[in-house]
């Protein structure tokens, strides 16, 4: 398979803020995040998305492999692309000692290195939400599917959870890029289906929820966040220098788990799954 590259690869800006990107999601431990809170939505998208083993299915955004392990599991040929090599690592080795076959790459969500038509399936679990540029990198999604190929996607909406854990750290973050998007758009319907236009059919969406009983408290859902979740540690490295705006994060992120069940032992994060097929 040849590799394809763009223009927009060679500029410095676009290095400079892959580079951030990288750094960011190999803080902390975000395969403790996919195996200990996430992992059943991996299985979820494989089934949605319909792989099976005489699939060739390219996960992007692959993180340490929550969905391409399970992909693989169906006997499809997987390849697993992330930014972040120190993920791809974690998920090799998880892979290896489960046994599962897979090939890891790493790659940028808006510059796949991959040829057009390629791949029988594509899909990405709350991984090509955090490219910067939506555009980008649904284009790319859509141009490594191949005619007739399925495109799957589960990705945290701005109303749930997630969502709104991204609004409440948005004030303490440095201002984004220029024209960088807020990641929980893409668990916007209607923003996917811009994104991806006349170039799918057979679309179906559905808000659906993930049900997390790992914590017992506001306080033990925000302290594993701080631990282990990159974007949330580098908001509060940008505030390290500022004790008082920590405090108030800290109480704010509290308040957001006990809100949504944490104390109950069940909170409900929800997402929206999209699926369609290249036109």
């Amino acid at each position: 398979m040849t590799t394809h590259t763009t223009a927009a690869q060679d500029t410095g800006a676009d290095a400079a803020l892959k580079a951030k990107h990288r750094t960011m999601w190999g803080l902390g431990d975000y395969p403790a995040v996919a195996t200990e809170v996430i992992a059943s939505l991996g299985p979820v998208l494989v089934e949605a998305t319909g792989i099976g083993p005489s699939d060739s299915v390219l996960d992007v955004g692959a993180g340490s492999g929550n969905v391409a392990i399970p992909a693989a599991r169906t006997g499809a040929t997987v390849v697993a692309s992330d930014l972040t090599p120190a993920l791809l690592e974690n998920g090799q080795a998880a892979a290896k000692a489960e046994g599962v076959s897979l090939r890891w790459e790493e790659g940028d969500a808006e510059h796949l290195p991959y040829d057009a038509d390629v791949f029988d399936a594509v899909v990405s679990c709350v991984g090509v939400m955090f490219a910067p540029h939506h555009q980008e990198a649904a284009d790319e999604l859509v141009r490594v599917t191949r005619p007739g190929g399925r495109i799957g996607l589960l990705s945290w909406t701005p109303q749930g959870f997630i969502g709104q854990m991204f609004a409440i750290m948005k004030p303490y973050a440095p201002p984004p890029p220029p024209g960088a998007q807020p990641p929980p758009l893409w668990g916007d319907e209607d923003h996917v289906r811009a994104l991806l236009g006349d170039r799918v059919r057979d679309v179906m969406a559905a808000r659906q929820s993930l049900v997390v009983d790992r914590f017992a408290s506001g306080e033990e859902f925000r302290d594993f966040f701080k631990a282990t979740y990159g974007p949330t540690i580098a908001v509060y490295k940008a505030i390290a220098d500022e004790p008082g705006r920590v405090a108030t994060l800290d109480a704010e992120l509290a308040e957001l788990g006990r809100s949504h069940g944490a104390e109950t032992g069940r909170m409900e994060w929800e997402y929206l799954l999209l699926t369609c097929r290249k036109a």
